[in-house]
């Protein structure tokens, strides 16, 4: 009789420790998901409009320039390069010269023209193009100091074309960056302390000065018609000022467009 007790006790124990080791288990899964989307932001501050006015023979001599007109902005996730690109209605038709909206006078001289080249325009920015040692012998951005009066050609040339959004070879300014895979600006932004500082100081932050020397008469000594570096595509000679032969921009308003192009590299 003991030993049945006996039994029943080692049983009943065993079974005890059976159930504390038992448990139930449930679950529900999320799914988590992530989504990184591109951002790649220009923002540009200051006048849509930079007007040249030229009412005086001091201002036809010496030019005039436009001091901090425009500041440009950057803020991207991705790699990026910027370049201007000189634009104007008579480019997308294939000729590089400002588009004439007025003529004043009713002069039937032959050699008074309306075929400024877009070139005439000059630019300069406030840094140089972070990437600018990757440039062995190129002028390689807008950096370089307006040279006084004329004789700068090719020196601060906009970069003038017919396909503005066309990415530009690696022997045409640009602004920072370049067109080789290797000639980028990595992501950031100006807003925040970086390698390249915070700010105006850094590598997403460029100021941009204008200049237009006409000469007198108007021919525009510092315009180029070169390739790449000195500001523009091949011209014509629908798109030049033939100084050498006598010809001269006629009096009256002319426009054209600089478009900053901030493209992924």
């Amino acid at each position: 009789m003991k030993k049945v007790i006996l039994s029943i006790a080692v049983v009943s124990a065993i079974l005890a420790g059976t159930n504390a080791k038992a448990q139930l288990i449930d679950e529900q899964n999320v799914t988590v998901t992530m989504d990184l989307q591109p951002i790649l932001q220009l923002n540009m501050n200051g006048s849509q409009n930079v007007d040249f006015v030229f009412d005086q023979i001091a201002e036809y001599v010496g030019g005039i320039t436009q001091y901090g007109a425009t500041a440009l902005s950057i803020s991207s996730t991705v790699s990026w390069d910027l370049y201007a690109a000189g634009f104007s209605s008579a480019a997308a038709g294939g000729n590089l010269i400002w588009d004439n909206q007025v003529s004043y006078g009713s002069t039937t001289d032959g050699l008074a023209v309306t075929s400024v080249p877009l070139t005439a325009l000059e630019l300069h920015q406030d840094k140089a193009n972070p990437l600018f040692a990757n440039f062995t012998g190129e002028t390689a951005d807008y950096f370089t100091a307006f040279v006084a009066g004329s004789g700068s050609i090719g020196q601060n040339n906009v970069y003038a074309t017919a396909t503005p959004y066309t990415r530009p070879t690696n022997d045409v300014k640009y602004i920072a960056g370049g067109a080789d895979d290797v000639d980028f600006v990595a992501g950031g932004t100006y807003l925040v302390t970086n390698a390249s500082g915070t700010g105006a100081q850094s590598n997403y932050y460029y100021t941009i000065d204008y200049r237009i020397v006409p000469g007198l008469p108007a021919v525009f000594p510092n315009a180029s018609d070169e390739n790449g570096l000195g500001g523009g595509n091949n011209t014509t000679a629908s798109t030049t000022i033939n100084a050498a032969g006598g010809e001269y921009a006629r009096p009256g308003v002319y426009t054209m467009n600089v478009k900053y192009v901030l493209v992924e590299n």
